[in-house]
């Protein structure tokens, strides 16, 4: 059970709140009877709750990628405190006694061996579950929802147009607001979420002038996006056999929720990555309601740097799982890459953790991008695309780190080019105010993590630091 750590641990967990009312039951010593199996595969125990009888709880790891947690317990919450605080109770190093597998338990062991022996033997026997074939009555009568949808939110952003943003007021934000909810009934979510967007920059308690160059911007995105909707799902009305397009995220973007089995058969997985987090932002994102869980992650052996995203909706926040840094590797059993560009989004399922070493760090020094033309030009290549990421993510390797005599910072690379650095009005948190706590032996020859944005009013193209990786940390600059 070495993969049983602490960061592990929390990594299951729902939330802060969550890791704290399971370390608490440890703290008290509310926890008893605690068991250990022989081979290390399963721990037992009972905790003290609110009725006469103790909760039961169990964490087996017969499957280490798949562990299985039961709790008698009614809470909603999933692992439970009590769960949770039984794995700090071991991690914690308290005293587990040896203990047989309960009868209850060996049963469910074996049943779920069972499927799992059916399953390898329809594979071998080539009668695996066959692809499911595609509904096309049902996928034309969705179509034809979905572009009735785009013919919608195109005459609200044609008025819109019409009356121009200076007679933009409250009642018409409340028209147009009442009028998007009608798009969540024509399967275009991405697309309501695109029109929410614009009409929370509307309402927006800021200068005139920068509501209307942000409100601009999104209503330029919307048009694009609108067009390039209406052109995809007409072809796909006329030709319901044309394939999901995995080679760009307009699909998504558009409101289909990737299934993971859709990904591995597009050939969109891979088996044993290694990942390392270079920076973690949770933020509100008010347009959709929700709150984002952000991390930006080096593959160790692609050298990509991917993202993960987690959406918890404000009123049901506190029944998804948090997500938070991770300082260990990851190392997940099947990586999902969805469509995308430079930062892709990924996404597994089972995984494990492990130490990171020099090994690691010299891994992600070597995959940085060593020239600041070539990293430039694969940034303006993205954002040139009215539909592409505007906000791309790169590690960038440099010889140096200086600064000017106003105290700007910059990068320079190899060949002497430069690459200045700066705070930029997308992630509202400055960094570049923390360069100057870095220890000396840290701004030459390492890597910086850096988001990039284009500055419409100065047309210059701005990267602000989001972390350092150094031969043996990553140091971060965005929390």
């Amino acid at each position: 059970m070495n993969h049983l750590t602490e960061a592990y641990v929390d990594s299951l967990a729902l939330n802060a709140a969550a890791i704290k009312n399971g370390k608490d039951l440890v703290r008290k010593n509310s926890l008893q009877q605690l068991g250990r199996t022989e081979d290390g595969t399963l721990l037992v125990g009972e905790c003290k709750g609110s009725g006469k009888e103790p909760y039961r709880c169990s964490a087996d790891f017969v499957n280490p990628e798949n562990p299985v947690f039961r709790c008698s317990c009614p809470s909603r919450q999933f692992p439970c405190k009590h769960l949770l605080g039984l794995m700090y109770a071991y991690v914690s190093g308290l005293p587990f006694s040896v203990a047989e597998v309960p009868q209850d338990i060996a049963d469910k062991r074996e049943k779920a061996e069972k499927r799992e022996e059916k399953k390898r033997e329809a594979a071998v026997e080539g009668t695996a579950p066959v692809k499911r074939k595609t509904n096309k009555a049902a996928l034309v009568k969705k179509t034809a929802a979905q572009l009735e949808g785009l013919e919608i939110a195109e005459k609200l952003l044609r008025s819109l147009v019409q009356s121009g943003l200076g007679s933009v007021d409250k009642k018409t934000i409340k028209l147009l607001s009442e009028q998007c909810k009608q798009l969540g009934n024509y399967y275009i979510p991405g697309i309501q979420n695109a029109f929410r967007g614009l009409l929370h920059e509307l309402e927006n308690d800021r200068e005139r002038e920068t509501m209307y160059t942000r409100a601009a911007s999104r209503m330029t995105l919307l048009h694009s996006l609108l067009k390039k909707s209406r052109e995809h799902l007409s072809a796909r009305q006329e030709n319901p056999d044309l394939p999901l397009d995995v080679d760009s995220a307009l699909e998504e973007k558009i409101g289909h929720a990737w299934q993971l089995a859709e990904l591995r058969e597009r050939g969109l997985a891979h088996n044993d990555a290694r990942l390392l987090q270079l920076a973690f932002r949770s933020f509100e994102d008010a347009a959709r309601g929700e709150y984002v869980d952000e991390g930006y992650w080096f593959e160790q052996t692609t050298g990509r740097i991917h993202v993960t995203r987690t959406y918890r909706p404000f009123r049901a926040a506190k029944h998804i799982r948090e997500e938070d840094s991770v300082f260990d590797v990851v190392h997940a059993g099947e990586l999902f890459i969805y469509p995308g560009e430079l930062n892709a989004r990924v996404r597994w399922e089972t995984h494990t953790f492990e130490e990171p070493n020099a090994q690691t760090y010299a891994s992600a020094l070597s995959g940085a991008i060593r020239s600041f033309p070539d990293a430039i030009k694969q940034v303006k290549n993205q954002i040139k695309n009215p539909l592409s990421d505007k906000h791309p993510v790169l590690l960038l390797a440099f010889k140096e780190m200086v600064a000017d005599e106003t105290g700007r910072y910059a990068l320079v690379d190899d060949q002497g080019g430069r690459l200045p650095l700066a705070d930029i009005e997308y992630l509202e948190q400055p960094t570049t105010h923390l360069l100057t706590l870095l220890h000396r032996r840290d701004v030459k020859g390492k890597a910086m993590l850096a988001m990039f944005e284009h500055d419409a009013e100065s047309g210059r193209l701005n990267a602000q630091p989001l972390s350092v990786v150094t031969d043996d940390a990553v140091v971060r600059l965005l929390y």
